[in-house]
């Protein structure tokens, strides 16, 4: 499975700190927004990514990443010169994603929670296995502001709707997608929505109506955070603050990550920290040698 992080838009919700700069490249605590969803698809065992931005800032993602060959992984680039709808990467990563299933994580959600690992790892397997969509949803107290699910009486996913101004229920769909390779040509068929944008609902209700899609739920003990406003941008930093603080563990640490994971191995970890080993993030990365 290859993996796609869709950074792109204006970032007009934070204006004007967005200004000067893609939103995904904004800190969240002690390192760049961009780090929280690069790390879940790392966590999916995902080491093919694509970055997508706008053509403003897409050299700043290659200067902060490079390749991903220091880091044991893959990492390309492609610009988005309009933002037309989340739909739109599928169109855009045609070539990149080949003949492989896809993982699309949007650049501005973060995952965190016990378990995550696993979540990550049966909606991999699930795509692979039985072709069908994954997507996940997640209660909140605005849900007009996302993909609202609908249940039936028997409490199965029966519609989603994007942007309601009646939500028919408080759950919505998160920013992360797992489909299968036909995901490609269904984002070729559909129609723009009234925003003038391929929207990644109807993709989702295009597996709903062909029994194609599975929706699992976010109970307690995850926590995802969309950082899109300036509040929301605060206690993202906020949460993961004191999220490293009591744990002494950092959040969404790429290197240690891969590390672990055994796409690099010590000699190369220590160049990684080389370079910023006066840091707490640095020193933390020196840490897990020691150990």
């Amino acid at each position: 499975m290859k993996g796609i992080i869709l950074a792109g838009g204006s970032g007009s919700r934070l204006y004007p700190i967005t200004r000067g700069t893609s939103k995904q490249l904004l800190s969240i605590y002690d390192k760049p927004m961009v780090y929280y969803p690069l790390s879940t698809l790392l966590l999916a065992g995902i080491k093919d990514i694509l970055i997508i931005s706008s053509p403003d800032y897409l050299s700043n993602y290659i200067k902060l990443l490079g390749n991903g060959s220091n880091l044991g992984i893959n990492l390309s680039y492609i610009e988005q010169p309009k933002p037309e709808g989340l739909a739109q990467a599928f169109i855009l990563a045609e070539n990149f994603i080949g003949s492989d299933d896809v993982c699309m994580i949007l650049g501005d959600n973060i995952f965190h929670g016990n378990g995550i690992n696993d979540l990550l790892l049966n909606a991999v397997n699930n795509v692979k296995k039985s072709k069908k969509a994954t997507v996940f949803g997640y209660y909140v107290n605005n849900p007009g502001r996302y993909g609202v699910l609908g249940f039936d009486n028997y409490k199965n996913i029966n519609s989603i709707e994007e942007k309601p101004l009646n939500p028919k229920s408080n759950y919505v769909v998160v920013g992360l997608y797992f489909y299968p390779n036909s995901v490609i040509e269904i984002a070729k068929q559909i129609n723009p929505s009234n925003r003038g944008e391929l929207e990644i609902t109807s993709v989702n209700n295009n597996f709903l109506k062909n029994k194609k899609l599975n929706v699992e739920i976010m109970g307690k003990g995850f926590t995802w955070l969309d950082t899109g406003t300036p509040d929301s941008l605060l206690e993202a930093s906020n949460f993961i603050q004191t999220i490293e603080k009591r744990q002494g563990l950092k959040v969404a640490c790429i290197e240690e990550i891969v590390y672990k994971l055994g796409y690099i191995n010590a000699k190369q970890l220590n160049n990684l920290v080389k370079d910023i080993s006066i840091t707490e993030y640095g020193k933390y990365l020196s840490n897990l040698l020691i150990k």
